[in-house]
């Protein structure tokens, strides 16, 4: 795996938050992928082309435009026991569809979609709607959230995406629950998002997602991973250039630090911010918890001494794992975190460097061996680690998401905006 390399800035923590009036920065079994750049195509099998006028971008013609009343039925007219969440872009509401007319259908028949709908005073407004649609309205992987369709009525904007019944990695990874995510199913998701970041990033025009957290992490029935919300993604640099100059914009943790400081933007910038969600998956712990003792609020910075010592390292593993992991791949996992979040973002690897790692955590070098039933459940049995024998009762907070530093805004749904 390398060297294990790193030291984080503390920029993150000196970063505004936001009042809900801006957010510069706030704020699924799935096939391997053997070709990232194979599925960046439109409908008609040419590469997107960049930029697209708002009138190319609505005449996608694999997308459903919907009228306002037909996804007013679907939802059952916005009723409450039909929302979901609540985001910085609006609501988000459960709906059934007709599979084969995608017209609307009885409440527990057809297709479940989960319907998006823009607050008329929401500050991400028009915009970000408008670029979710551009990218996820052309862009096919199986580790991207399927936008079905979009409604654009008046003032009424909506987006109409496929159900994921799971709900976001952030409600599992951080809300008390019946059941736990375990080691196996945590290295899945991670490798899922991977995925879909290297799919991304490697496509002929190239687009840095900027958002990745584990709130923008979906997950279906059986725990495949895709992300969500492309309301902040960016086209890659073209040409000479080396980085996208823009608004800093993202949520508040995640946020590479280069680019919080400069505005320079690189598929890099996405790296850092998959180191940080893989760190959350190791420790259970949210990036940014003032809950915490002064010294361990910011994760990264409280993290990253012990992500280099074997020895160490158990001391900052998740505690509801209860030991139920293997030392080595934890040890891998470690390392692979370190290299995203180096500070010289040049020495950080490519996405597609991260998912080959990722997936020889996979391989026999580091498997758990499992009996049958446990292969079942997802649960992997294992020798107790050093953890095991100094646990404690301490859990993950259930304090909500930081507010971003107009990086994105607290807890909603799993479709959530913020």
């Amino acid at each position: 795996m390398g060297n294990c390399f790193a030291a984080s800035s503390k920029v993150d923590a000196t970063l505004p938050s936001t009042s809900g009036a801006s957010r510069s920065i706030s704020k699924t079994t799935t096939p391997a992928v053997t070709n990232d750049s194979s599925s960046w195509k439109n409908s008609n099998g040419s590469h997107l082309p960049s930029p697209r006028s708002e009138s190319e971008i609505l005449s996608s013609s694999h997308l459903k435009a919907f009228s306002f009343n037909e996804l007013k039925n679907a939802t059952r007219n916005f009723r409450p026991d039909s929302l979901l969440g609540e985001g910085g872009f609006g609501y988000v509401f459960k709906g059934w569809i007709n599979e084969h007319t995608l017209s609307a259908a009885k409440p527990g028949s057809g297709m479940t979609i989960a319907v998006k709908k823009l607050k008329p005073e929401g500050f991400q407004g028009h915009k970000e709607w408008l670029t979710e649609l551009n990218y996820l309205g052309q862009l096919r992987h199986p580790n991207l959230v399927k936008l079905i369709g979009y409604c654009l009525d008046g003032d009424s904007r909506l987006l109409v995406y496929e159900f994921m019944p799971k709900g976001s990695l952030e409600n599992h990874l951080f809300r008390r629950g019946p059941t736990q995510l375990s080691w196996t199913i945590r290295i899945k998701v991670a490798i899922d998002a991977a995925r879909g970041l290297s799919f991304l990033h490697n496509a002929d025009n190239q687009v840095i997602y900027r958002d990745l957290k584990a709130a923008n992490i979906l997950l279906d029935a059986e725990f495949n991973a895709k992300l969500s919300d492309f309301g902040l993604a960016k086209a890659g640099p073209t040409g000479d250039r080396t980085h996208v100059s823009t608004q800093v914009m993202g949520t508040h943790g995640y946020a590479a630090p280069e680019y919080v400081a400069t505005g320079r933007l690189t598929a890099k910038s996405d790296v850092y911010s998959f180191g940080v969600v893989l760190l959350e998956l190791l420790t259970g712990r949210r990036v940014v918890d003032e809950s915490k003792v002064v010294v361990e609020q910011h994760l990264v910075d409280w993290a990253l001494p012990y992500l280099c010592d074997k020895r160490k390292l158990f001391r900052i593993m998740d505690t509801k794992l209860e030991g139920q992991y293997p030392q080595k791949a934890a040890f891998a996992a470690a390392t692979i975190i370190s290299k995203c979040l180096n500070t010289e973002f040049k020495s950080r690897p490519q996405m597609s460097e991260v998912v080959a790692s990722l997936e020889e955590l996979q391989s026999s070098k580091f498997a758990f061996k499992n009996t049958p039933s446990e292969r079942q459940t997802g649960y992997d049995h294992i020798h107790k680690s050093p953890l095991n024998q100094h646990r404690n009762q301490h859990r993950s907070p259930l304090n909500l998401t930081p507010s971003a530093s107009p990086l994105r805004s607290k807890h909603q749904s799993p479709y959530r905006r913020g």
